[in-house]
């Protein structure tokens, strides 16, 4: 009898079931026990996977994608390459508007993927006709047979996370998870995670990342959208200058902010010191925590689950150039960082 031949039928079939890590040396000064959920595990390298194939699946369920279409979205990288890589597989033509923030790295991936990108400015309103939401907007009405994901604004976001990262972290942990702890800036991944895992245990704990120039932190607190809390930040994926309706709020217990500095450095940090190699957001939601920690928010039972969303290899130019960094003076901040020096043989 001869052996099947055991192989995926394309690359899809790999979204989800990413690991659970525990973190060692990095946390090993903090009170508890601290878990990854390592999103760059995913075939895109980003938890951005799930929706982009949630959303075009359903998308193409109730007909409204068929062959020939073309898929259009905003994204500051990742999602963009998730969908670009679905629309591969299934098809489609893709049209992306991407931030101005967005790494170099990030948009090569994109044009590599075979995506039609316009890259925008970051620092303009929301509804500045120049904005990556705008041309969005724009190319969808310009475009015949498309269709607009709209991932800030799409309830799908939020249900791929429901029916996907959620389930995955209660088995993982056998049920004793007692804090989620995430990025936010669509919301959809926070939001959908800590909906699934309150509706097993309402007292989990779930805390809301935000960014210092981001809107979210004060929206959840007060209900007010606080224009003058805008300004510039450097990191991607977190944070907004909007309040996303993928957001559930009352899933979120409360936010706390970090800096583009500090997010930077511990994001070098846990690739040095556990092997990992992070992308920019899950620097900042290890930051999250040990700020959490300075706080007492956790105890010697308390089982921490965060979620890094991508993979550090989108950063090359700007977290892990040492010249970016000098660039943005965080390498003149406070904290100190072990880096090695290239040896070149003549």
């Amino acid at each position: 009898m001869k052996n099947e031949i055991r192989a995926y039928n394309n690359i899809l079939e790999l979204v989800g079931n990413t690991p659970l890590v525990k973190l060692n040396r990095i946390a090993e000064n903090l009170t508890g026990n601290f878990y990854a959920k390592v999103e760059a595990f995913n075939p895109g390298h980003s938890s951005k996977d799930r929706i982009a194939i949630h959303i075009i699946e359903q998308a193409e369920k109730a007909g409204i994608l068929t062959e020939g279409s073309t898929v259009i979205e905003t994204t500051s990288g990742n999602t963009g390459f998730s969908i670009a890589m679905a629309s591969i597989i299934k098809g489609y033509d893709c049209i992306l508007a991407v931030s101005s923030k967005s790494s170099p790295d990030k948009i090569d991936m994109l044009r590599s993927m075979g995506a039609k990108v316009y890259v925008c400015p970051a620092h303009v309103s929301a509804d500045d006709p120049r904005s990556y939401y705008e041309v969005a907007k724009r190319l969808h009405k310009e475009t015949k047979g498309s269709i607009y994901i709209n991932q800030y604004f799409n309830k799908l976001n939020m249900e791929a996370h429901y029916k996907s990262t959620g389930p995955e972290i209660w088995e993982q942990t056998g049920g004793q998870i007692t804090h989620l702890v995430a990025c936010s800036g669509t919301g959809g991944t926070i939001s959908g995670t800590a909906r699934f895992l309150k509706e097993q245990n309402p007292n989990i704990k779930v805390i809301g990342v935000d960014a210092f120039g981001s809107v979210l932190k004060k929206y959840h607190e007060t209900g007010e959208l606080d224009t003058n809390e805008i300004y510039p930040y450097r990191i991607e994926g977190l944070g907004k200058n909007l309040i996303p309706g993928a957001t559930d709020f009352s899933t979120i217990d409360e936010f706390i902010k970090v800096t583009d500095a500090e997010s930077a450095h511990t994001a070098r940090e846990i690739s040095r010191t556990e092997g990992i190699f992070v992308g920019y957001t899950s620097g900042a939601v290890m930051q999250a925590i040990k700020q959490l920690n300075e706080l007492n928010t956790f105890d010697k039972n308390s089982n921490v689950v965060c979620i890094f969303p991508d993979h550090g290899s989108r950063y090359m130019s700007k977290i892990y150039s040492d010249q970016w960094m000098e660039d943005q003076g965080f390498l003149n901040t406070n904290t100190v960082e072990e880096t090695q020096e290239i040896q070149y043989v003549k």
